[in-house]
């Protein structure tokens, strides 16, 4: 393992910090979950940079990219993530992204088919078809307000009180996803969550404009997963070259709920050599 380094670029009319592992490999650019930052993907990129060039970059309002007041959609953020991959002459990277970040990695990925080589989406952030009609903005303005008020619980703590909080909440995570994990939590800004009940591209739309490879893990629903058994039905017939592979055991967060079970499933699918 060599040493990660991190940097700025431009893109989108805004300064996005990232951490690149580096090295003359095939690169994959990881796009986090909200409330997240890049290093929240330390222990993937760790088990893949041997393989892979990987780059973890910080969402608008996170990490140590820049803190617009507004400008937070789907959208935005896809654009964001097109203009990393510009700015730092990536020649189409394979793409993967968690909830939040798997929406944008989608959206990207539909509206630029040239730039992607393969997409990996960990229960992206979109919501049954039937919930855009129940979901007005009252409904967005709580969802906002309980996203605030967790947030702003959180960074009222300390690291360690975060880390506790959330290892008692997730017994089954690994060391390795702190202190990364808790840290993200004090540095996101509250102008994030504009982005609940923000007008987006229904995934609906997105789905059959996809044009690489692409693998949508999710896990169960009974666990907290946002992909139901109807959504991934939807998924297949809209994009045959759209995948969907469920894992026992996880919720929203497969990754660190299942990690080796992930690794083992997305490490083939992108191409790197197996242990």
């Amino acid at each position: 393992m060599t040493a990660w380094r991190d940097g700025y670029i431009d893109a989108n009319g805004i300064r996005l910090h990232y951490h690149r592992t580096g090295g003359d490999k095939a690169p994959l650019v990881m796009a986090h979950g909200i409330t997240d930052n890049g290093l929240c993907w330390s222990p993937l990129a760790h088990a893949l940079e041997d393989d892979f060039d990987l780059i973890m970059v910080d969402a608008r309002g996170h990490g140590l990219s820049d803190k617009p007041d507004s400008n937070y959609t789907s959208l935005n953020h896809a654009e964001d993530l097109a203009g990393l991959i510009e700015a730092l002459g990536l020649k189409q990277p394979a793409l993967i992204g968690h909830s939040m970040g798997g929406a944008s990695a989608a959206l990207m990925a539909s509206r630029y088919p040239d730039r992607v080589s393969r997409l990996i989406l960990e229960d992206p952030g979109w919501s049954p078809p039937e919930m855009g009609a129940v979901r007005n903005e009252a409904d967005s303005q709580r969802r906002r307000l309980e996203f605030e008020e967790k947030s702003a619980w959180r960074q009222a703590q300390s690291l360690e009180e975060v880390t506790a909080a959330t290892r008692r909440d997730n017994p089954q995570w690994s060391d390795a996803e702190f202190p990364a994990h808790s840290e993200a939590k004090h540095q996101v800004s509250p102008n994030v969550f504009q982005i609940v009940g923000a007008p987006t591209t229904p995934w609906w739309e997105v789905v059959p404009a996809l044009r690489c490879p692409t693998l949508v893990v999710t896990g169960e629903t009974a666990r907290g997963a946002i992909i139901t058994e109807g959504m991934a039905q939807t998924i297949h017939t809209l994009n045959p070259r759209v995948k969907v592979m469920r894992l026992a055991g996880a919720g929203h967060n497969v990754r660190r709920d299942q990690f080796d079970a992930f690794v083992a499933t997305g490490r083939p699918f992108l191409g790197g050599s197996s242990d």
